[in-house]
């Protein structure tokens, strides 16, 4: 006799029982972490993770978003384990506990944004991923950024299909905003003796669940920012000058070098996206496809922009469609 849908046990985290399972099952899976710091190109030391199991002959790298971390993904971490992947991640150059750039340490600041992909290539082969079966790409926002731009610098990669959550392929900004946003900070970056916060940026503050732009899940977000009051070190605030201006750029390289990704591609869309363009999104998945047949866009309706901390019944919908995706490569 089949089951019925309320006693069919959920394949993810539920936010019904959240609290117990970060607290327990979650927790006792990150206890089990190897974890340590490697330099990069430039001597940079990067802060990484593995979670494993002799039993898994897959594994997902995790890229994430501007300010945040490792720490921040073991939910997510937990339910790609839980489904047979294991898992590498690691922290971005001047954030999480990889080292700061400047002196301000929790001002968002990178002297090149090129210095993520390189970096990103760095822990790839660090990790030698070889021995798997498959692998697979997961980035979001940012990290979607730095994974397309990965993909199209090292086409020698060892993937076999990439998802996309909100990827950063542009900035929800409004449209007299979008004409001189990038021409202005790279101006003001150029004219300052020291990093400066773009305009509207500040430092990290702990903004009230009410007026997020990032999830409608209370519970993840709560957790996610006592977080970072227990461990200060993983704060990081505003974004600089420079920052906005090398991100703007490389949104832009996304785009006019879309041709050259030929690995099967998902992109999840988060439908009330304020933080990231969904416009962008579209515009690239639209010459994308021109190229790569394989390639997916995803929206996933009611959903803010951090779609893998979002409520129950949007989070759901992107786990579903990744693994699914993935499952055919």
């Amino acid at each position: 006799m089949n089951k019925s849908a309320s006693t069919i046990e959920p394949r993810y985290t539920q936010e019904f029982d959240f609290e117990q399972v970060i607290s327990n099952e979650i927790a006792q899976l990150w206890s089990t972490r190897e974890e340590g710091f490697v330099r990069s190109f430039d001597k940079t030391r990067l802060f990484w993770i593995k979670i494993s199991s002799a039993n898994h002959d897959k594994a997902i790298v995790v890229v994430n978003g501007r300010i945040e971390c490792t720490w921040k993904y073991q939910e997510l971490f937990y339910d790609l384990f839980q489904q047979g992947y294991d898992i590498y991640s690691f922290d971005h150059r001047g954030q999480g506990l990889s080292d700061r750039l400047i002196d301000d340490v929790e001002m968002g600041y990178v002297q090149d944004f090129e210095d993520y992909v390189h970096d990103l290539n760095h822990l790839i082969t660090h990790f030698h991923l070889e021995s798997y079966k498959n692998c697979y790409l997961l980035g979001h926002s940012m990290g979607g950024n730095i994974a397309t731009r990965y993909l199209q610098t090292y086409p020698q990669h060892p993937f076999c299909a990439i998802a996309l959550s909100a990827p950063m392929l542009g900035v929800n900004l409004p449209w007299c905003l979008k004409l001189i946003a990038l021409p202005y900070n790279q101006i003001m970056a150029s004219l300052s003796s020291q990093p400066k916060f773009a305009p509207g940026q500040q430092p990290y503050y702990s903004k009230p669940f009410d007026n997020n732009l990032l999830t409608q899940s209370d519970v993840r977000y709560q957790w996610f920012r006592e977080l970072y009051e227990k461990r200060p070190e993983l704060k990081v605030g505003g974004a600089s000058h420079r920052w906005v201006w090398q991100g703007l750029m490389a949104a832009k390289k996304c785009y006019l070098m879309a041709r050259h990704i030929h690995t099967p591609l998902l992109i999840l869309q988060a439908e009330c996206d304020e933080v990231v363009s969904n416009h962008d999104q579209v515009k690239f998945f639209n010459k994308l496809v021109k190229y790569n047949q394989q390639s997916q866009l995803r929206t996933i309706e009611n959903s803010r922009h951090e779609i893998l901390f979002e409520k129950d019944e949007y989070r759901n919908q992107a786990l579903d469609a990744i693994f699914s995706f993935f499952s055919h490569y």
